[in-house]
């Protein structure tokens, strides 16, 4: 368990002793901190909560939470194999499949910081700018602000994981950075157009894509979403696509000829 802790830290170390990663996070925090403070500037009447600018803030910026993830992922495996780093990582005495979690992991670790980072400022800045006390027009009917803001966030969280989980598949596959980042962000600017295109209400083999169910936001407003699918159902294929994407992975990864 020790050597895997070691793993880990040494991909951490990869992602973060590069300026490109602190540039994407101080961009990530320039930008929670700027747009609470431009909500304040246009808002008038006073109507508008901390949470409503915490939801607004996220709904911009969970945007770039996503896509600064994404280049992680997608650069953590592909990354090995353009500077012929790879060679030397599996000569070292662990398995494969170490090697890709601790990657793997890294990444996911990144994303959480992103996400905190982007919920820490976004409450802090709007607690200072707003109101806590005025009724929000945003909140379904008798949700407190603290949990349905949360609730939210979790969601987009969910969009950004299996996002990411499509960035690393794509990495590992392809070997290219470049490629993985565009095909991500493609599905990711796309789920909507596909959706409407292919709804379950018109076609019920479209309840088993995974683009109907990227979205978990619908489920805060009404308990059903789009052809009578729950959240559950949801969650349930998404957890089939994510298990699938990382079986891909990991046996791509462990059969890969790296002298190819």
């Amino acid at each position: 368990m020790g050597n895997f802790f070691s793993l880990v830290q040494n991909e951490n170390m990869k992602i973060y002793r590069r300026v490109r990663t602190w540039v994407m996070l101080g961009i990530l925090v320039i930008v929670n901190l700027l747009i609470p403070i431009l909500f304040s500037m246009v808002e008038s009447g006073g109507q508008t909560t901390i949470w409503d600018s915490v939801i607004l803030s996220s709904s911009f910026t969970f945007f770039l939470c996503t896509i600064f993830s994404v280049i992680i992922a997608a650069d953590s495996v592909a990354g090995e194999f353009s500077w012929g780093t790879i060679k030397l990582l599996l000569i070292r005495p662990w398995s494969r499949s170490k090697i890709l979690l601790s990657k793997y992991v890294s990444v996911v670790l990144f994303s959480l910081l992103c996400t905190l980072l982007l919920a820490g400022i976004s409450i802090l800045v709007s607690s200072l700018l707003f109101s806590g006390a005025a009724e929000s027009g945003m909140l379904p009917f008798g949700k407190s602000g603290m949990a349905f803001t949360l609730q939210y966030l979790l969601c987009d969280y969910v969009n950004l994981f299996i996002t990411v989980a499509i960035a690393f598949m794509l990495s590992t596959v392809f070997r290219a950075g470049g490629l993985a980042i565009g095909l991500a962000l493609f599905m990711m600017f796309t789920k909507g157009i596909f959706t409407t295109l292919f709804s379950p209400e018109r076609y019920v083999w479209a309840k088993y894509l995974i683009f109907t169910h990227m979205d978990l936001t619908n489920y805060l407003q009404s308990s059903e979403g789009p052809g009578g699918i729950t959240l559950g159902f949801s969650l349930a294929v998404l957890a089939v696509y994510y298990i699938v994407f990382l079986a891909i992975s990991w046996y791509v990864f462990s059969k890969r000829d790296v002298a190819a």
